[in-house]
């Protein structure tokens, strides 16, 4: 029996996966990167061999190589002949198992969470880096089940090889034709001979299938699929690892003291944005300096993006940004510094740590154009920096979630960069590991000399941390200026919302220095003076005190609609002047320790509340 369709198969369907490799893998990444117009119809020329019957394909084929084609004529006059060769073989099989591979590989790249190639940028890397550092390591699985999918499909073409090679045995012949003219001419024992070494073939190749799509967990296969960059980083990174410790056992006398933030002053950005976004336009004008500025606002309020206008991750429409007197952003002059030249770290909200890299090559991966013996300087003072020793050789699914956060966290300050830009870090740990790492957050804080922006819609959390604060609602600044200000006088209603002030009634004057409050349905002595444009009276829920003395300024009969507890603190839900008729019918919530309301709760109603005047604030709306 003659095997040589078995090998002009194996060869054909070998070259053409290579082939459909390459160039798959290259136009798979452009059409990645690419939305222009044109996307939809370029995707759909490139997946056209695939629904398009293979006789049409190779008649296609022919038309554009044979002889009377201006191709075909180039290729005659070059002394080079395709039809009813080998090549042709190669070209149709090539042809019609691209697509496969094309699209496998393009899904591939869209699994890839767009934070890691954006983190990169941020570090430093250019799109070459990204893609053969990133991309196509973390695509790797779905890379190697497009090349089996496209050497099967390469493996089992029989029209379109037809028509362009023909059936020339020993040369041309493949297994499908073999199988078709032994049918042809009766040889039904040959023809099932070659149909059960096809089935074989197809066996195996759904096994290696199934095998790299679901017989190991998706992580594993990420962290073993380039062993050889995973050896090159390992040998970059840890072979100046004892030079790196003797220079910071020498430079650790010299280490700077912490300086508190606010007197830091040789770092500033000023920011004036406007971003055109669905529903709203974000705009934003301030400046940051040395102490950490926290932006706070409601979800959607376009806190985050303002960090990606910063940082390079989206462009504003109109606006100027600049950095230390280095102009990032200018929409008039037409200047937009590309984000991997702005040195700007950034920490992402779910930490964007490259899951196929170590926590020391995470850590390290922005330093690449550094000498090696300054790599590993900084790798170990940032490891020991954020008490990660121990853990360089861990994958980030083999460390907690606190962890994570301070190896992103080191990534972003490793690169040493001018502005540090930190998106809700703390929003996926507990309360207990949260406390911890902000404690150890305003430390790190405290030594770094660049500009800090804090994303949270967590007011406490922004309180503890930030020393100015800047006030986000559907894209407009509410207010910006020291804590303190915003949170004991907040200038406008949103505003003290944003701030978790709970009790409000609408308000107008009443004297000069009197208010009547609405919904409380009492006048209110104040001291501040009051605004023209007065709206809304509001006073904090701890600010309500309880007193014995009912004659007292401001002071009101009040009774209890119902409680809220947590484990210090209970929230009482009280009604002025009258016994509520339901749960809902209350006017303000009073926020209380447990030991006060283990007195309070047995004093019989009604009970007198005090509204300190010195604590009411006026608003406009």
């Amino acid at each position: 029996m003659d095997l040589s369709p078995l090998w002009i198969s194996l060869k054909t369907a070998a070259a053409a996966t290579c082939l459909a490799f390459v160039v798959g893998i290259a136009v798979a990444h452009w059409m990645f990167s690419y939305r222009g117009k044109g996307r939809g119809l370029i995707d759909g020329l490139l997946t056209l061999p695939l629904v398009l019957p293979p006789t049409v394909v190779g008649f296609l084929l022919l038309l554009l190589l044979g002889r009377n084609s201006p191709v075909g004529q180039l290729l005659t006059k070059l002394g080079i002949r395709i039809i009813f060769s080998w090549p042709a073989t190669v070209i149709a099989a090539t042809v019609v198992a691209f697509p496969l591979m094309y699209r496998t590989v393009l899904a591939a790249f869209e699994q890839v969470d767009p934070d890691f190639p954006q983190a990169a940028r941020t570090l430093g890397a250019n799109e070459g880096t990204i893609f053969w550092q990133l991309l196509l390591p973390l695509a790797w699985p779905g890379i190697v089940a497009g090349m089996i999918l496209a050497f099967a499909r390469a493996l089992g073409e029989f029209g379109a090889t037809l028509m362009l090679a023909g059936s020339i045995p020993g040369r041309t012949q493949t297994i499908p034709i073999a199988i078709w003219f032994a049918t042809e001419a009766g040889e039904m024992n040959t023809a099932l001979v070659w149909t059960v070494i096809m089935v074989v073939i197809a066996l195996g190749v759904i096994a290696g299938l199934n095998y790299w799509s679901g017989s190991q967990p998706s992580r594993q296969i990420v962290v073993l699929a380039n062993p050889l960059l995973d050896s090159l980083w390992g040998w970059l990174i840890l072979r100046y690892t004892a030079i790196a410790r003797r220079a910071a056992d020498q430079g650790s006398s010299r280490q700077r003291r912490p300086s508190h933030p606010a007197t830091r002053c040789g770092s500033q950005l000023l920011v004036h944005l406007q971003k055109n976004l669905p529903g709203f336009t974000l705009e934003a004008a301030f400046s940051a300096a040395g102490a950490p500025l926290g932006i706070l606002g409601a979800s959607g309020s376009g806190k985050t993006m303002i960090l990606r206008c910063i940082a390079g991750l989206e462009t504003p429409n109109r606006g100027q940004i600049i950095l230390n007197q280095r102009i990032l952003f200018d929409a008039e002059q037409g200047i937009n510094i590309p984000c991997r030249q702005r040195r700007i770290g950034v920490v992402f909200q779910n930490y964007a740590l490259f899951p196929h890299m170590s926590v020391a090559q995470n850590i390290a991966f922005g330093l690449q154009k550094l000498a090696p013996a300054e790599r590993a300087r900084r790798l170990e003072k940032y490891l020991a920096l954020m008490q990660l020793q121990g853990l360089e050789a861990r994958y980030p699914h083999q460390i907690s979630g606190g962890q994570q956060q301070r190896v992103a966290l080191a990534r972003a300050l490793a690169i040493e960069p001018e502005a540090l830009l930190l998106d809700e870090p703390f929003s996926a740990l507990d309360t207990h590991l949260r406390s911890q790492l902000e404690k150890q957050l305003i430390e790190t804080l405290a030594c770094y000399e660049g500009v800090t922006l804090f994303v949270s819609h967590n007011l406490e959390e922004a309180y503890r941390l930030c020393f100015n604060l800047l006030v986000l609602c559907a894209g407009k600044v509410l207010a910006y200026g020291p804590k303190q200000d915003i949170f004991e006088r907040p200038p406008t209603y949103n505003v003290a919302q944003l701030t978790g002030c709970k009790n409000f009634a609408r308000a107008q004057a009443a004297g000069l220095q009197s208010i009547k409050a609405g919904e409380w349905d009492c006048t209110l002595e104040v001291v501040e003076s009051i605004p023209r444009s007065l709206s809304y009276v509001g006073i904090r829920a701890h600010h309500l005190t309880f007193t014995e003395n009912p004659q007292q300024e401001n002071t009101f009969p009040c009774w209890l609609v119902q409680t809220s507890e947590t484990p210090h603190r209970v929230t009482l839900y009280l009604k002025l002047h009258t016994s509520p008729c339901s749960a809902q019918d209350y006017h303000l919530q009073a926020e209380v320790f447990k030991e006060k309301w283990t007195v309070l709760k047995d004093q019989p109603f009604p009970w007198h509340i005090h509204l300190d005047p010195l604590r009411l604030f006026l608003m406009e709306s």
